[in-house]
């Protein structure tokens, strides 16, 4: 279990500390839980935080239930399995992929004020998220990188179902996840605190991220 967001980073970083001092690792935290636990990870190892926005594409009828996920690169992942099998029309995935688009302009200009994403050719990429379930935002991030010239990816996650972390450490260079336990439910049910990260915070975060970020290079 862990206390909330800020303690999985803490105990994440922990984990990732050979890449302290390396000039190339930016952290990139998927919003917006993500941002919270990216900030202790990127502070720990002096490092650059970013954001990577990613939405789910949800199920008709039950939102939080992911058959796939557009990043703000354009790249589109597709659950083809769960999609056949409930017969998900085409139609409404589309309507889906151009409504969360739109989000994630909303929430470029929001968190970036409508600046891209930072360069990433050459660099050692740390995709922090605050846990996942089906993985479907981590798996559209790591194809959105992918298309990327980074130099390696990293994925470091608290907490995962076994089958989700199997599938993630494939995906990437390296995979660090604190806790994969069997009987998993939920994301939440690992944190004692887990209320919903508003955007406001996340701009702050980003904001102070800039600042000590400033201040070390000074």
């Amino acid at each position: 279990m862990f206390r909330d967001r800020r303690d999985a980073g803490i105990q994440l970083a922990e984990k990732l500390k050979q890449y302290k001092g390396d000039e190339t690792a930016v952290v990139l935290a998927l919003p917006r839980g993500g941002v919270v636990t990216g900030f202790e990870v990127a502070q720990a190892l002096e490092a650059p935080l970013d954001v990577l926005i990613v939405r789910k594409i949800g199920f008709p009828g039950q939102s939080e239930f992911a058959i796939g996920a557009v990043s703000e690169t354009e790249t589109v992942v597709l659950n083809r399995s769960i999609i056949s099998t409930y017969g998900v029309e085409d139609e409404y995935i589309q309507g889906e992929i151009a409504k969360q688009k739109e989000e994630i302009e909303r929430r470029i200009q929001l968190y970036r004020n409508g600046k891209r994403i930072l360069e990433l050719e050459g660099r050692t990429i740390i995709l922090v998220d605050d846990g996942v379930a089906t993985g479907a935002t981590v798996k559209a991030a790591i194809a959105a990188l992918r298309k990327e010239r980074i130099k390696k990816l990293i994925a470091a996650m608290p907490v995962a179902p076994p089958e989700t972390a199997d599938e993630l450490k494939g995906m990437v260079d390296e995979f660090i996840c604190l806790e994969t336990p069997p009987d998993f439910m939920a994301v939440g049910g690992y944190y004692h605190d887990f209320k919903q990260v508003p955007d406001t915070e996340v701009v702050e975060i980003l904001k102070k991220s800039v600042r000590l970020t400033t201040k070390e290079n000074e």
